[in-house]
């Protein structure tokens, strides 16, 4: 294949498609989605009190998009929604029992299935592709701040 902008963008996003579709299946045996999985690894990331639109700064998506997942996620018991004690407006995310209960064999399954797909690289090619991802990134990360800038 030809190395051209057109090229690699192909690559990159049907790269991203595949890695999706083995993570929905990966999760989904652990009885999570692949977006109720990031929600919840999301939360336990950030610092409490985390809101929902704190999780979709995090995941670059829309409050909107998020909001819904919650909603769903709050219906199956995963979530809650809770007043904070400080400051009554906000509104914070608290991860249930039973999303604990799923979110450990998820993250492990997870956790093996990056260790398959990366066993075939050596530690030098690990860190040739590391870069040059980060690199893009960046820009695209540079270039979504720079459309949302009122």
């Amino acid at each position: 294949m030809t190395v051209n902008s057109e090229n690699l963008v192909f690559v990159i996003h049907r790269t991203h498609d595949m890695l999706k579709s083995c993570e929905d299946k990966v999760f989904g045996k652990q009885g999570l989605t692949t977006e109720q999985y990031a929600v919840l690894t999301t939360i336990k990331h950030l610092d409490e009190p985390v809101r929902i639109t704190d999780v979709a700064r995090w995941l670059t998506r829309s409050t909107n998009s998020i909001s819904m997942i919650v909603d769903r996620m709050v219906k199956a018991g995963l979530l809650t929604r809770e007043r904070d004690g400080d400051d009554r407006r906000t509104v914070r995310l608290v991860i249930t029992s039973k999303a604990e209960t799923l979110l450990k064999p998820a993250t492990l399954a997870g956790q093996e299935f990056i260790q398959k797909i990366l066993s075939n690289l050596s530690y030098e090619d690990r860190q040739a592709l590391l870069g040059p991802l980060l690199t893009v990134q960046h820009e695209a990360s540079r270039e979504k701040a720079i459309e949302e800038t009122p």
